[in-house]
């Protein structure tokens, strides 16, 4: 059974002044609450300590909050509110027998706007445009100005702080990629009445009817034409001298989808591996980096890697990523950078969300709480880990209104540039 831990929390949720009750109370809620307070500074306190989370303030919040707990449902609420206090963006509050059948509150079908945003200086674009929002003539590079009549900075910020009270992430910069991606998502029916300046500073007013858009981020800013798939690994030749191959998650597979995306691109002089929006998975380290180890050598780095797979990938790597890059993405891009392969660029770090975890179990059996210990690779970031920080990359940038205006990616421009100068200097391993 899937987790409880809500995948969306709504304003309606929160502006709703209480919850409905769904069954019967069962256990006391308050005992639960204490315990869960002591327990999760004892088993998450070093992440507390090294996130500056004032564990004092949480347990007062949480503790008064308790008092007028009355169901099961709003037992869960709770419980979610206070796992999102970890900043754990893998932490769930898990069902037991008992509370099987407990669910969220309801909240309306989500659609989302067809488009996402990204910060550039001091701006937000339209990084991304498609379906409403392209056929509304919303155009990539535009500035959002205004949301709704408030400056798009005050609405962001109060976005933020209405999901992150019960959506846990790691880090601040992968709460604003998510206000700028996923949670642009609303109720199937909202308005949304944006003031915008297009690329060539003509201001600009749009009226958004949500209605069926998705809200996923694919990573690349602008689509790819001719991307050619073997599983989650997108992979072409953007020109005989540049491979490109965007992994968009990491599952057990990986080692050998590369080795069908190697076999088309692997002629490049210079690859990009584009990890933006990789929604993480699991798989062998060793085995994926060894694809790109030369045949007859060794990487040593933290681990020492060696060459495998039919096609071994020889030449420079540029890594891309974002605060859309998550959990093993962040390993898997991580390992390119910590152990010296490849020159990493991103627009942010990645999200800061690879952590060892635990389960706690509650008095009242009516619940379980899973969340982050330690982080992962705690020898990355000079012996930091990755947990509530990301893979920082060499050189962050922004994306630029004028690139995307005209139908180009500044990260996959970048990349190329790199790649035609390749800065050795920054990257140990050096390639053939």
């Amino acid at each position: 059974m899937p987790s409880l831990a809500p995948k969306w929390f709504l304003s309606a949720v929160l502006c709703a002044g209480t919850l409905a009750p769904w069954a019967p109370a069962q256990g006391d809620y308050a005992k639960d609450a204490a315990f869960a307070l002591e327990a999760l500074e004892r088993e998450c306190g070093a992440l507390i300590v090294a996130k500056g989370i004032d564990w004092k303030a949480v347990a007062k919040e949480i503790g008064a909050a308790a008092k007028d707990v009355k169901t099961d449902q709003e037992h869960l609420v709770l419980l979610t509110r206070l796992l999102a206090r970890l900043q754990d963006g893998h932490c769930e509050v898990r069902p037991t027998e008992k509370t099987k059948d407990v669910r969220w509150p309801d909240a309306p079908e989500l659609a989302g706007p067809g488009m996402f945003w990204c910060r550039s200086g001091k701006k937000i674009l339209i990084k991304t445009a498609f379906g409403d929002a392209a056929a509304a003539g919303i155009e990539p590079g535009t500035e959002v100005v205004k949301v709704d009549g408030k400056p798009v900075a005050a609405w962001l910020d109060a976005r933020i702080a209405l999901m992150r009270d019960t959506q846990s992430c790691s880090t601040d910069h992968q709460a604003f990629f998510r206000a700028t991606h996923q949670w642009l998502a609303m109720p199937k029916g909202t308005r949304l009445d944006l003031e915008l300046k297009t690329a060539a500073g003509k201001p600009q007013k749009r009226t958004l009817t949500y209605d069926r858009g998705s809200y996923v981020p694919w990573g690349p800013a602008l689509a790819i034409d001719g991307l050619e798939s073997s599983g989650d690994v997108h992979f072409k030749l953007l020109d005989p001298r540049t491979g490109y191959v965007q992994v968009r998650r990491c599952k057990e597979e990986l080692p050998e989808q590369i080795d069908a995306a190697l076999a088309k691109v692997g002629s490049a002089k210079g690859l990009i591996l584009d990890f933006r929006a990789n929604g993480g998975g699991g798989f062998d380290h060793e085995a994926f980096l060894g694809r790109f180890v030369p045949a007859g050598l060794k990487l040593v780095g933290q681990l020492t890697y060696e060459s495998r797979g039919p096609h071994p990938y020889a030449g420079p790597i540029v890594v891309i990523v974002d605060a859309g890059t998550v959990s093993a993405g962040e390993t898997a891009s991580g390992i390119f950078k910590e152990d010296g392969r490849a020159y990493m660029i991103g627009e942010s770090p990645t999200a800061g969300m690879s952590s060892q975890k635990t389960t706690i179990e509650l008095p009242s059996g009516l619940f379980s709480l899973y969340v982050s210990t330690h982080s992962n690779k705690r020898a990355f970031n000079g012996g930091r880990g990755i947990e509530g920080l990301g893979v920082i990359p060499h050189e962050v940038l922004a994306y630029e209104a004028q690139d995307l205006a005209q139908g180009v990616d500044t990260l996959i421009r970048r990349a190329r540039e790199l790649l035609a100068k390749f800065p050795k200097d920054k990257v140990p391993f050096q390639a053939r």
